[in-house]
This record gives structure tokens, sequence and C-alpha cells, in this order.
């Protein structure tokens, strides 16, 4: 995160001291001229950090409140630095260390002592602290624009998947009839004819109606409409089937309505997104497209200072794996303390690049043949892009591939050596 660079502190409303850990965080707080404190425990969700900062945020009437924590670039800090009110201050670990040990000196390490002792700290000796600067408005607003969307897209894929479990039940046919569900031809199809029986009492003239209303292609639809009048009905209670089908109208309900929620997202993070000074940086890589080149740009935030390498961004994002080590054995691991939204878009988007990018193909191919199951090979090739993408956003230029494969041809790599030898094409 960038550091504070100028600009008066502000008055803050309240002092917090917030204990990280995995599952878990202890706060200690203080209000503004009072002299006790209030202390608490936080799970390690989105949605219960963001419940309570929200919380924190309307009890002090969203006036600065100073925050500090026992971590610089860790996931806590990734949620809590999108919010304006909050200034973080990161506290070294030596120096909670060091005071731990002058103030408690039977060293036992207990969270909400641990948490009351950042408090001391913010309190204290501030001016000892580097204040974080949070991203700018214009990327806030796509932070959480982005992040909010990835909510709706997570809840139509449960609601979806609900929907498939409740048709194998009693109309199993529509899941072999149609390959996607969370779609609006799907909910409309359901609303108007939730059952086979249903379904199977309107005309075929009436049906090509509906899938020409929809654009669905001509060949297609005959294919649906002769599966249609052939099939043979699931069977079964038909109490079953009742309630099976008076709540597979109401999930239909609830996609309709999840999917207008983030077409209208899409629509106002393309609006913010194109406003942004550095979105044409993001909008130039391969496979990035309408929905990943907002979300690297929320990745990578507004201030250049924030990561002095791209292997601090590499490892933040949970992109670099963890190598442990005992005695003789050495073994190489997913890393699972990280940002899992951050380490997500950058695994998207890599997994995207494979079609689009010529290099990032034949690197792909490269670790397959090496043993490298998909998704293992799709983050090696993310940690290599990390490192592209870091020195475009660094250097303020838009990605040239062509570029890119001279540079590898002049440096003599055995990666422009694969690409030379079409392992790369398209």
């Amino acid at each position: 995160m960038a550091k504070e660079k100028m600009g008066p502190e502000p008055e803050f409303a309240a002092l917090v001291g917030i204990d990280w850990a995995d599952r878990k965080h202890v706060w200690c707080l203080q209000a503004a001229g009072s002299t006790t404190s209030e202390t608490g425990e936080l799970e390690h969700k989105v949605e219960a950090v963001e419940a309570w900062v929200a919380e924190l945020c309307r009890r002090f009437g969203h006036r600065p409140i100073a925050v500090a924590v026992e971590q610089v670039k860790g996931a806590l800090v990734f949620l809590l630095n999108k919010y304006e009110c909050l200034h973080i201050f990161p506290v070294p670990s030596t120096m909670t260390a060091k005071m731990r040990e002058a103030l408690y000196p039977s060293g036992a390490k207990d969270d909400p002592r641990d948490a009351d002792l950042l408090l001391y700290i913010l309190a204290r000796h501030r001016d000892k602290l580097h204040r974080l600067s949070p991203d700018d408005e214009a990327t806030r607003r796509v932070q959480n624009l982005v992040e909010e969307r990835r909510k709706l897209t997570a809840e139509r894929v449960a609601q979806g998947n609900r929907l498939i479990s409740y048709l194998k039940v009693y109309f199993p046919q529509m899941v072999e009839w149609f390959e996607k569900l969370d779609i609006p031809l799907v909910c409309d199809f359901l609303e108007r004819w939730p059952t086979l029986e249903e379904l199977q009492k309107v005309s075929g003239e009436d049906l090509r109606r509906f899938f020409r209303e929809h654009h669905c292609h001509r060949g297609l639809m005959e294919r649906r409409i002769l599966a249609i009048g052939g099939a043979i009905p699931a069977g079964g209670d038909r109490a079953v089937i009742e309630a099976k089908s008076t709540v597979v109208k109401v999930i239909v309900q609830l996609m309709r309505s999840l999917l207008e929620g983030i077409a209208e997202l899409d629509r106002k993070i393309e609006e913010v997104a194109v406003e942004h000074p550095d979105f044409f940086i993001f909008a130039s890589l391969p496979g990035a497209g309408a929905v990943m080149a907002p979300r690297l740009l929320a990745a990578f935030g507004s201030q250049r200072d924030r990561y002095n390498c791209a292997d601090e961004l590499q490892t933040y994002s949970g992109i670099a794996p963890v190598t442990e080590s005992s005695g003789k054995r050495k073994w190489v691991h997913f890393r699972w303390a990280c940002p899992k939204f951050l380490r997500q878009s950058f695994h998207e988007w890599a997994g995207h690049s494979i079609a689009q990018s010529t290099w990032a193909r034949a690197y792909y191919q490269q670790q397959r043949r090496r043993g490298s199951d998909h998704h293992a090979a799709v983050r090696a090739l993310a940690f290599k892009w990390i490192r592209i993408v870091f020195r475009c956003w660094q250097d303020r230029v838009a990605y040239d591939e062509s570029r890119y494969l001279a540079a590898l041809a002049r440096r003599g790599s055995p990666l422009g050596k694969l690409v030379d030898a079409g392992m790369g094409s398209l």
C-alpha cells in the first residue's frame, strides 16, 4: 500500500486496533474523548468485515477513523482500504513484539491483549507510524462495483445449481435441452411452462414463436421442439411435482432479478472504467475484455508506490506458490491466505489470455507437457503475466504483444523459440 506523503492528519472520531488472524480478528476500539475501550471479535469473512465497517461508519457519522493493524499487504488491509473514512496505520511486527516485551514481561501472546497493544501504539506513538493512502475515488468506484458484481454472480451460480437440482427430480429433460439454465431464455421458458405436462400441451407453432422471439437458431429450435414432443414424463409423486415446480418458478424470478442486476452493474462498470486514466492499460491485455479489464484495474489500483516490485503483488495476490522445507524435505503448495477475489481475477484472466496471446498459449502448453494440471498451468501463466502487466502499469503504457515477442527473441528466450516453432499458434 502507498504511504501517506502529504496533508495534515484529520481529527479522528475513533481509534481501533485489530489483531489479524486467518479465521477471526480481535478488535479494540476507543472513541475520541473517551478513556474506556471496547473489544470484540470479527470473523475473517468479506461479509462480516463489511458489515462491521458499515456499522462503524454509521456510528461515527462517516468521520475519519484510525485503524492500526499488524499487517501491510494482507487480505484484511485489502478489505479495509476500500473505505474512505478508514485511515490504515500498519504497525511493524517488530514494534509490536518489543512493546509486548516491555509492557508484558511474561512474553505470553494473547489476541485481546495484542489488539489493545495496537490501540495503545496508535494512540501514543502514531507519529512513528506511516498512514496508508487509499486509492483515488475513481479507482474505488471500480473496485466496489466489480466486487458487488462478483457477489451477484456467485449468487446466480448458486441459484442455478439449485434450479438444476430441483429440475432433475421432476423435469430432467430441461438439463438436456438447454446447455445453460441461468439465461433469460430459460427463465421465460420455465415461467410459462414449469412442468413437462404443461409444456406438451403447447402447439409446435407457439413454441416456434417463443424460440424466434428469443433469437434461437432454427436448427436448434426444431431439435428442441422434436424432443419436447417425444419426451416421457419422469413420473413420481404429484405432490412432489407440485411443490418442486412452485419453487422452480420462485427461483426463476430470483434468477431474472440477478441477471438484470448483473447487467445493470455491467453498464455502471463500463461507464466508470472507461473514464479511468489507467483503463487503457488493462483494456490492451489479451483476453481481458469488458469483464476482466475493470477487475484487473481494481486489482492494481491507482497507487504506483503500493508495491516495491512485481514479486510483492505475485505473493500478495496468492498467485505465487508457498515453498516449505523441513530437514531434507522440500515441497511447494497452493497459497491459501490471500484476497480470494484478487487471486481469482488473475487466474481467470490468465485462462482467457491463452486463446488470445501466442506466447501465453505456448507457455501454457509447455507447463502441461511438464506434468502440471490445467489450473496449476494457468497459475504459472498468471505469475508470468503479473510481472509483464506490472511494468506496463508502472510505465503507464499499453501492452504490445509484438513488442514482447520481439523482446523474447532478442534475449534468446526458450519461450520465444517455442513460439517460433509454432507451439503458440491459435
